[in-house]
């Protein structure tokens, strides 16, 4: 698929992680996708923020934690048109602003954000940082999903903030931003529609900005990163082989999957698309 290259309010645009150890996450990451890294952060200012390209456009990023007992995960955030505007909603909608809106040098601006069932979510005010510039390609970002156990409150919550729907399409609810579908054929992708018939994939996936996915009670709710790659079996294996443990794997209609855990303790999913033409 083509990837965007602006991203509309309310549509997941950007993932990073953090590392304690810088060299091993370049290690592993270069291993596993072929990433390059170059330092947004200038040289005489504190701590390090490392953007992963491939073949020259922007896919993720890895930074140094706030804290020397900071969680490693990966962050999924969402585009805004105004982050300050938005955290007020998130707050008004029943969740949490752990982060208030803050410039982040002359990329944009974040803030950092709970849901109501505990998620973490980041909000991303674009400035000259527009987003992930390849997605859907092997070693970039593909989706992220929302882990939650009450769909429906996760749904409501959402919806409130980010005018997202929901479609419960069998064996998983995808979540649209109604109008993202004409954004990307208006701008990059003209042939998304047929390209979409082709391979028969749910009424409205051309507005398909992330999913939802049923977790047990007990568990905690989570936004989880996965990433695309050209064959599953062979990214989990170089992941082992980069020091990486394979959590489990899944075959679906879709996809192959295989969930990792980095070397410093962040899981990510590995996924090879693998339609049936329609």
């Amino acid at each position: 698929m083509t990837p965007p290259k602006t991203y509309p309010h309310g549509v997941p645009s950007w993932i990073d992680t953090v590392a304690h150890d810088l060299d091993e996450a370049k290690r592993f990451y270069a291993g596993l996708f072929d990433w390059t890294f170059t330092d947004a952060v200038p040289a005489d200012a504190p701590g390090n923020y490392l953007i992963a390209t491939i073949g020259g456009e922007d896919v993720a990023a890895i930074g140094t934690p706030d804290s020397d007992d900071e969680v490693v995960s990966w962050h999924t955030y969402v585009a805004v048109d105004d982050a300050d505007a938005t955290a007020r909603d998130v707050e008004a909608a029943g969740g949490t602003v752990t982060l208030a809106p803050v410039d982040a040098g002359p990329g944009g601006r974040l803030a950092v954000c709970v849901d109501p069932r505990g998620a973490e979510f980041r909000l991303w005010q674009a400035r000259k940082r527009l987003g992930a510039q390849r997605v859907n390609a092997p070693g970039t970002w593909n989706f992220s999903d929302l882990h939650t156990t009450d769909p429906h409150q996760s749904a409501k919550f959402y919806s409130t903030v980010f005018g997202w729907e929901v479609d419960d399409v069998g064996y998983a609810t995808m979540v649209r931003r109604p109008g993202y579908g004409d954004h990307l054929a208006e701008t990059v992708d003209p042939d998304i529609r047929q390209r979409q018939a082709e391979v028969a994939a749910p009424a409205g996936f051309e507005d398909a900005v992330a999913w939802m996915r049923l977790i047990p009670e007990g568990h905690p709710e989570r936004w989880q990163v996965t990433f695309a790659v050209a064959d599953r079996d062979t990214s989990a294996a170089t992941a082992e082989d980069l020091g990486a443990t394979v959590l489990s794997s899944d075959d679906s209609e879709w996809t192959r999957t295989a969930t990792v855990r980095d070397p410093q303790g962040a899981e990510l999913v590995l996924s090879q698309f693998t339609p049936t033409k329609g």
